[in-house]
């Protein structure tokens, strides 16, 4: 599935896969920028526009996989 997405994404496109609102989707690029990428989404600007590249949220959805749930 994740290989069927556009290399690079709106924040609605990326909220829509991470099942998220937008707003919280928006929010998390906002917390990636200001922790200088320590947690958060990962984007790339073209312009004034956000995308969200397809590799970060496999990578985001991988290491959420990897980790054991919190209590």
């Amino acid at each position: 599935m994740l290989e069927d997405l556009p290399p690079f994404m709106t924040v609605e496109q990326a909220a829509e896969v991470l099942q998220l609102g937008r707003s919280k989707t928006y929010e998390l690029t906002v917390e990636w920028e200001c922790t200088s990428g320590a947690s958060g989404l990962p984007f790339v600007r073209f312009g004034t526009q956000k995308r969200i590249p397809r590799a970060a949220l496999v990578r985001i959805i991988e290491s959420t996989l990897d980790r054991p749930p919190a209590a």
